[in-house]
């Protein structure tokens, strides 16, 4: 059962329609138990990708400040292998990176085969940020979108498995959050006077993300809207779509593993035939050992 709104096409999006707060009919604990066995598929369906080298698997994570980006992979991607499990977070471009296209240093954390890559905010940072604080004007932001369909398409029509979540939170929800880091000691080191400064431009932002989603979903790289005041609820949301998308691939998976199965069998069955030839072959030529006495005369 879906628990967030799958966006595969270009429409016009209005977030006022999808309420951050929707926790369906579930129950807080109920979901835990849910969450555990989703966990446990999912880690099962890692494994068949990594093993089958067939696939690859990008996760893209887009949402306001305290939205759970942090939290959704500490507790969705917990059950996963972490030597076929990769973060990568896209902060502020180097000089180096500023020089070249705003893809250039996105695809080269793309995902290689077998491979799970998760992305903590991505490339719609600059297409979110850069428009807000007027950093690119309103056609270079369109043009972009454009770039983005058509890398998109790239990676998936070279097998990668792309699911980019919203994580849609209430700004009363927001500023209970960030007020909160202020009472923990233990979370205070999250405080930043940044994350205030943002809220200003919360209108912005919400304008921002609606064009950005009606504008690149796509079949091959949808869009998920996740309600994310409840963090039980998001993160239960998250591992649905995680795994449900997963699922169907399981059966080519097996059969490329099961192919392959058969080829490493074939190829140990010669090392083997060949290793018992060398052996014959070598007892043939080893002259026998000669038992004769030989005499020496003075």
């Amino acid at each position: 059962m879906p628990y967030a709104v799958k966006l595969d096409q270009e429409k016009k999006v209005k977030l006022s329609e999808y309420s951050p707060d929707d926790k369906g009919k579930e129950d807080k604990d109920v979901s835990a138990v849910m969450l555990a066995k989703l966990g446990a598929e999912l880690n099962e369906l890692q494994e068949w990708m990594y093993a089958a080298q067939t696939h690859s698997v990008l996760i893209v994570l887009q949402g306001l400040d305290t939205s759970g980006k942090d939290g959704t992979i500490a507790h969705v991607m917990a059950s996963m292998n972490p030597q076929g499990c990769a973060v990568s977070s896209f902060k502020v471009p180097t000089p180096e990176e500023a020089a070249h296209d705003f893809l250039w240093r996105i695809h080269k954390q793309t995902p290689g085969k077998g491979l799970m890559m998760i992305f903590n905010r991505s490339h719609y940072e600059d297409v979110l940020v850069t428009r807000v604080h007027k950093l690119v004007t309103d056609d270079v932001v369109k043009d972009r979108y454009v770039q983005i369909r058509d890398f998109e398409k790239l990676l998936a029509d070279n097998n990668t498995i792309i699911l980019k979540f919203f994580l849609h939170i209430s700004k009363d929800e927001q500023k209970a959050r960030l007020e909160a880091r202020e009472q923990d000691e233990q979370k205070a080191w999250k405080l930043s006077v940044g994350d205030w400064e943002e809220r200003q431009f919360w209108d912005d932002y919400t304008a921002a993300y609606e064009d950005t989603l009606g504008a690149t979903s796509s079949q091959c790289a949808p869009w998920y809207i996740v309600p994310a005041d409840h963090k039980w609820f998001r993160n239960l949301a998250v591992a649905t779509a995680l795994v449900e998308t997963l699922r169907p691939y399981k059966a080519d998976w097996e059969e490329a593993l099961k192919k392959l199965g058969v080829e490493r069998k074939a190829e140990l069955a010669e090392v083997r035939r060949t290793e018992g030839t060398s052996d014959s072959d070598r007892k043939r030529k080893t002259p026998k050992h000669n038992t004769s006495t030989t005499h020496v005369t003075s």
